[in-house]
């Protein structure tokens, strides 16, 4: 098999959740053009499968399914009703994120209790569930999206004079992810199922200029990550371009957490 065609994802299926998100519409599409079936989810079934269509729009193949991951019955659903009209999931990525609270004192036990219920119960559930369908077909790339604050504390002064803030539960979630990688790489891989985190730096989504400035100046690349920076990283880890990396977690930063 050539180099590039270890990169193609032809016959495979791929489950995004979050697919709809900022992040997640760019990975989806990543992961569909590179010839894999993307199951698109979101809390909401218009919203995944507005997502799903613009995909088959482009000519790939797509399908978009509600999913909410602060209920075990509705992940249970999702496996099961992807398993059945496919068969197999050889890719999961683990994007869908649940926000609420602010920082340390802007953050309420509701707040903590919300953010869990989805970032860390309802990732643990499904990839649970995925990685005993992986194990079963004696493979699959598990892609926790991380972030480089689950790497490096944030930078506080970087937000002054700006609208935007680091919340408290977005330090502890992809922190944990970093640590669940692992765990499951060790678990797993004797199961034929790889395991990585992905840790994209801060995404350019329209944020005001003050910000962009503040973020641009800190990063040895000096600017903001695009959506192009991130998907190669992904494909690469969804793919059999790495069949023998499994546990590790790649930051795509631009430098930030180099120095």
């Amino acid at each position: 098999m050539s180099v590039l065609e270890r990169f193609r994802l032809t016959g495979k299926v791929a489950v995004v959740t979050g697919g709809s998100g900022l992040y997640g519409q760019p990975f989806a599409a990543a992961l569909a053009e590179a010839g894999a079936h993307v199951v698109v989810t979101s809390r909401l079934a218009e919203t995944a499968e507005k997502t799903a269509g613009e995909l088959r729009d482009r000519g790939w193949a797509a399908s978009g399914q509600p999913l909410d991951l602060a209920d075990p019955a509705s992940i249970e659903a999702f496996h099961r009703s992807v398993v059945d009209a496919h068969g197999r999931i050889d890719v999961l990525v683990n994007n869908a994120v649940h926000r609420a609270g602010g920082d340390l004192a802007g953050t309420t036990a509701a707040d903590w209790d919300a953010t869990s219920a989805v970032n860390s119960r309802g990732l643990f559930l499904l990839t649970q569930a995925v990685a005993e369908t992986m194990a079963a077909q004696r493979s699959g790339s598990i892609v926790n999206i991380g972030s480089i604050y689950g790497l490096v504390g944030p930078d506080f002064p970087m937000y002054e004079g700006t609208e935007i803030t680091s919340p408290l539960f977005y330090a502890y979630d992809k922190a944990g992810m970093v640590g669940l990688t692992r765990y499951l790489a060790s678990a797993l891989g004797r199961s034929g199922v790889r395991v990585n985190c992905l840790c994209p730096g801060g995404l350019y989504s329209g944020q005001g200029q003050a910000f962009v400035d503040a973020y641009s100046a800190r990063v040895p690349l000096g600017r903001m990550a695009a959506e192009d920076d991130v998907t190669g990283a992904l494909v690469f880890l969804a793919s059999d371009a790495s069949a023998y990396v499994t546990g590790v977690t790649l930051p795509v930063d631009g430098g930030w957490t180099a120095r």
